[in-house]
């Protein structure tokens, strides 16, 4: 049986080290996602995509991090995990509203938006890292 032990380590690695560098590559580039949201919500194909890998990617984050663990980090990306499962069920179903939602969020905030996306980067990098 495979030692899952680290799994929340890994996984708050992975997610961080993807929320840091997007968040560098949106302020290299301001503007990138707001043109992604706008793509997405103009193409049903890249809704049902979008949706599919959000999904996937929070069914594997749920079911490695288990909520019942004693470390406190499982039990927050099990959230998180479960909380991208939801999101992916309203781009489906929701698509229209939800893709207008954060149109709405971009724009003056963009810069805000990055930053922050930086910081939860750092902060989720900072949390795995002592767990190896």
């Amino acid at each position: 049986m495979p030692d899952f032990t680290v799994a929340p380590a890994w996984t708050a690695l992975f997610l961080g080290t993807f929320a840091l560098f997007a968040g560098i590559g949106e302020m290299r580039t301001p503007g990138q996602w707001r043109k992604l949201i706008e793509e997405i919500a103009q193409s049903p194909a890249l809704q049902i995509l979008t949706a599919l890998v959000e999904l996937f990617l929070g069914a594997a984050v749920y079911i490695a991090n288990p909520w019942g663990s004693a470390d406190w980090l499982s039990s927050a990306l099990s959230v998180l995990g479960g909380l991208l499962c939801l999101e992916a069920l309203a781009i489906l179903a929701f698509s229209d509203i939800y893709t207008a939602f954060w149109l709405r969020r971009f724009g003056p905030l963009q810069k805000l938006w990055a930053v922050g996306s930086i910081i939860i980067g750092l902060v989720l990098i900072g949390v795995a890292l002592p767990h190896f």
